[in-house]
């Protein structure tokens, strides 16, 4: 169903792939809407058990998008530096196909806390206050992987 990589001396190990999930702060993410557009966004989010969570108020284009299609593409740059003098870059990245879903109840609270841990973790006690005043203006959308692969050029 995906395609292999056509320079598959560049594919990472999927572990390698999931530490980049891990460790950074933000990816863009894909949709594709009605009129048949893509639509990309650079966003925060957090990776709980083998899912890519991110938040987002509960009306939008991301949201209007993925209720029209589901299927969606998130991608990361680890690490980037252009080598002039030879014409090239040395990075590494990871891409990520799944299918996103809007989460409620508990799994919300859970992630949304998971994003105060992550990003504000020395403000914990504000930050579930925050949670709390705002919970129900957010939406949690799960992206549920299908597949991942990871690219390195050095």
């Amino acid at each position: 169903m995906f395609r292999k990589m056509r320079r598959i001396e560049k594919q990472l190990e999927k572990a390698t792939s999931e530490e980049i999930l891990i460790n950074n702060e933000y990816g863009t993410l894909s949709t594709i809407g009605d009129n048949g557009y893509p639509y990309n966004i650079p966003i925060n989010y957090v990776y709980i058990n083998d899912a890519i969570y991110i938040h987002s108020y509960k009306e939008g284009h991301k949201l209007d998008n993925i209720k029209y299609n589901p299927k969606v593409c998130f991608s990361i740059v680890d690490y980037s530096q252009v080598i002039p003098g030879n014409f090239e870059t040395y990075y590494e990245s990871a891409v990520v196909f799944g299918d996103a879903e809007q989460v409620c109840g508990h799994e919300k609270e859970k992630v949304l806390k998971s994003f105060i841990y992550k990003y504000s973790k020395d403000y914990l006690e504000e930050g579930i206050k925050y949670i709390n005043a705002l919970i129900d203006e957010t939406a949690v959308i799960k992206i549920n992987i299908k597949h991942i692969t990871g690219k390195k050029g050095r």
